[in-house]
């Protein structure tokens, strides 16, 4: 190689290192500005040309995300996620019951209204209803991440993972949650029965003192068109309707309205996160245009092929290492090479989302409730959260890989 070919490896590797801890020390920049200052490195060195930039994007992962994102602005707004804290706190009599509605709202709110927008409504909300009831609130903070992260698994729109996979694959809406469903109910389970047992004296007491809660204030009208136009978006995967269009169809009905300012609504739109997925495109396509994409799979390839478990695994230990969607990005080329690849791309989206709850690091949901928790002074440690993630990582996949071998 040549000095050229050298220092493109390098500009490559420390994006998805940057990608991968989140940050710089000597810089401030995150995620996003790193993938975006990568990318953009790669293009005055020639290894990607400007043509195969713009087309190396994908638009419908892009729009989807983008219509997601305001279907959750205008939830959020209405005060849904409000109302359905309110009903935790209004229906949770012991620790034990509170610690099952957290995990099942969590887990089933994260299908379908993206794991990162439900840990970001969620993480305040779990803090100040267990300090109220005097509570550590670590147990539940745990307990809302890694809910997030399995029950995003369930579905296309569960978190941005999924979305590529889903695109690419050229899987149904139904077909994927059809398959999806089952070892995310199971991990929901293993969440409950892990967490329970690593904080025995918490979840050993009776029940909660009387706590009082405040009545919760929502526009009803965008309540009621905001849930009509989740049931209609929802109603139109299942029937078929191709995705981005079906989510971008829903975005609309809530954009044509004469209550709410377009400027409320784009305010809540994370802009960060769609820089991001364009730059994060870019900079794994320059590794094919530089040419390394070929030595990648054909060192990757023989042991991915193998079987669904190393698979599984290998997705496992390459998403703890460079994060989800980058993993999926790198393995998306080798997974049509599979005899059965509807069954590959289904093992990838569970691997590369279970593979979230193994480290503190390891999903943005994570980050996410420990940088919240932190703001309000209560510490979750990498330590503390490994303890009970490391377990119900491996127990998850465990079910995960056993599902798939069985139903294909």
């Amino acid at each position: 190689m040549d000095l050229i070919h050298y220092i493109t490896l390098f500009i490559i590797l420390f994006t998805l290192y940057g990608i991968a801890v989140g940050s710089y020390p000597v810089f401030r920049m995150n995620r996003s500005t790193i993938a975006l200052a990568g990318a953009t490195i790669l293009l005055f060195l020639g290894a990607i040309n400007v043509e195969q930039a713009y087309s190396a994007i994908d638009l419908n992962t892009i729009v989807l995300l983008f219509a997601m994102m305001i279907i959750n602005a205008n939830l959020q707004l209405s005060g849904f996620f409000r109302i359905i804290s309110s009903r935790i706190i209004m229906i949770a009599k012991t620790p034990k019951q509170l610690l099952i509605l957290i995990t099942l709202s969590a887990g089933i709110l994260s299908a379908f209204f993206l794991n990162d927008t439900i840990v970001i409504v969620f993480t305040p909300l779990v803090i100040s209803l267990t300090r109220s009831l005097r509570r550590n609130s670590i147990p539940y903070l745990i307990v809302l991440a890694t809910a997030a992260n399995i029950g995003s698994s369930a579905t296309i729109i569960g978190n941005p993972q999924n979305m590529i996979i889903g695109i690419s694959s050229g899987i149904s809406f139904s077909k994927y949650a059809f398959f999806q469903t089952i070892p995310a109910v199971f991990g929901l389970v293993v969440v409950v029965v892990i967490v329970a047992l690593f904080y025995k004296k918490e979840f050993s007491s009776g029940s909660f003192e009387q706590v009082s809660t405040e009545e919760v204030k929502t526009f009803k009208p965008l309540l009621i068109k905001s849930v009509a136009a989740t049931l209609l978006m929802i109603t139109a995967l299942f029937a078929g309707v191709t995705i981005p269009i079906a989510a971008l169809g829903g975005a609309v009905i809530l954009l044509i309205t004469r209550r709410l300012k377009p400027e409320r609504v784009f305010k809540e739109i994370n802009w960060s996160l769609l820089v991001f997925f364009a730059a994060l495109f870019i900079v794994t396509k320059s590794i094919d245009t530089s040419g390394f994409g070929i030595h990648l799979e054909r060192t990757l390839e023989p042991y991915l092929t193998q079987s669904i478990t190393s698979l599984a695994l290998s997705s496992t230990v390459l998403s703890n290492i460079v994060s989800n969607v980058p993993a999926v990005l790198l393995l998306r080329p080798i997974i049509p090479k599979f005899i059965n690849a509807d069954q590959a791309w289904l093992v990838l989206g569970m691997a590369t989302t279970f593979a979230g709850n193994l480290t503190l690091i390891g999903s943005v949901a994570n980050l996410i409730v420990a940088e919240s928790a932190k703001k309000q002074n209560i510490h979750l440690s990498f330590g503390e959260y490994l303890k009970a993630g490391l377990i119900i990582t491996l127990i998850t996949l465990l079910i995960g890989i056993a599902w798939f071998s069985i139903v294909f």
